[in-house]
């Protein structure tokens, strides 16, 4: 087995594979999904799966193995998912969670089921790459098929366009209905997936999380145009966690009689999905969403919300982001009478309302979470000192960028009377 070292381009414990990663897993692994017991791998040609900034709550390596059976000679390429083993932060922060048994869950139970039944309603949408080993212990292992020799690929270098914004909508919009739909016909299948954001063991005393508001409330102090906004947010700095928890696990806490529950994705951003555009003329044929960690019923509006600040670029966010989310709940409704659907509809003046009693989830993510997109954005900046170091989170909130960004959105939540 060879494994890439000494990449500044890839985060650090990607760098090496552990000594259990090998060719013997690699066979195993192999052997097992394809039947074939006299499955004998000749090589694997080890490498990180993902580049700084992708992803912080795994370690992925990218496995290219040539292997004999029966039947010949053959070479895959297998995405191997597991648990970081280097002790710090990122151990620190998700030793106790239930990331895998969450995301193993919606590939081995869930994601094959919803597509199912897009398929009894002759709807052909792919909902998830194929997973084909998962392990709890003795660690936690997931491996998938690799995604880019099929044409795939993460978007690093610049915004998603409309184009690509509806197509992961509309899946998203499959995905929502579909669950939608199992929760009124079978309650209790999707019981299990209730560990979102909040409910990760040491969220809520993260530094990260912690501090934003206090960051925040320092730019507005330092920005003569945005003083006005000071006495509000001030006056929430103490409880707005609490009041983003109570929505973020409102299915859970505090179910409403006229809330709409989905099974959400929990982090859907850019990073978290795939593209595959024509290699000739550059058209988008398909999106796959990826990384279910986080993947809880909870509102409706939580994917949504996220997506605003974590998915669309600034101009979408500012001036699009409504007729957008108009598109996925356009999708989301056809997909519900496609499906046989046989609660009441949800409608449109409902889930905007709802949308809106859900500001402290949006405050949450532009005080918090909008700064880490520079950081997706630009190369230099190691999403890993983004979550560890107090300085480098600070100088985000003072990048121009950030600041005009937060104008905009600012000026928005006045507009819908979110400081009355």
């Amino acid at each position: 087995m060879t494994t890439t070292t000494n990449n500044e381009s890839f985060n650090a414990d990607e760098l090496e594979a552990p000594k259990w990663l090998n060719d013997r897993f690699i066979e195993e692994v192999l052997s097992k999904n394809e039947n074939a017991p006299e499955l004998k791998v000749l090589d694997v040609q080890m490498s990180p799966a993902s580049e700084k900034g992708d992803h912080y709550a795994s370690v992925m390596f990218r496995g290219n193995a040539t292997y004999t059976t029966e039947k010949g000679k053959f070479s895959k390429s297998l995405i191997i998912k597991t648990m970081p083993e280097a002790e710090g932060h990122k151990k620190e922060m998700l030793s106790e969670s239930h990331l895998f048994e969450t995301e193993i869950g919606l590939y081995t139970k869930v994601l094959p089921k919803f597509e199912q039944i897009l398929r009894d309603a002759g709807d052909n949408t792919r909902l998830y790459v194929p997973c084909i080993y998962t392990s709890l212990k003795p660690r936690q292992v997931m491996v998938f098929e690799d995604l880019v020799p099929q044409g795939y690929e993460v978007i690093r270098d610049r915004e998603s366009n409309i184009e690509e914004i509806k197509s992961a909508f509309s899946k998203l919009a499959k995905w929502h209905a579909v669950s939608v739909h199992v929760l009124h016909e079978q309650p209790d299948y999707l019981q299990e997936f209730k560990y979102g954001m909040f409910d990760m063991p040491t969220i809520r005393e993260d530094p990260f999380v912690t501090t934003g508001m206090s960051k925040f409330i320092a730019i507005l102090e330092d920005v003569p145009e945005l003083r006005k906004y000071l006495p509000f947010f001030k006056n929430i700095e103490n409880d707005y966690l609490d009041r983003c928890g109570i929505v973020l696990q409102e299915y859970r806490k505090n179910r409403q009689p006229n809330g709409y529950y989905v099974l959400c994705h929990g982090d859907f951003h850019l990073r978290n999905m795939m593209f595959k555009h024509n290699k000739v003329d550059g058209k988008l044929e398909d999106v796959m969403l990826i990384d279910f960690q986080i993947s809880n019923i909870c509102p409706i509006t939580i994917d949504l919300i996220y997506a605003i600040y974590l998915f669309m670029g600034v101009e979408d966010r500012q001036n699009n982001y409504k007729e957008l989310i108009n598109y996925y709940f356009s999708e989301f409704i056809a997909t519900l009478q496609k499906i046989g659907f046989k609660g009441e509809l949800p409608n449109s003046e409902e889930f905007w309302k709802q949308m809106s009693q859900h500001k402290y989830y949006e405050i949450f993510l532009l005080t918090t979470f909008l700064p880490l997109i520079s950081a997706f954005m630009d190369k230099s900046i190691d999403v890993g000192d983004v979550m560890q170091k107090d300085e480098v989170r600070m100088n985000l909130y003072r990048l121009d960028n950030y600041i005009q960004d937060a104008k905009g959105v600012l000026s928005r939540f006045e507009k819908l009377g979110y400081f009355d």
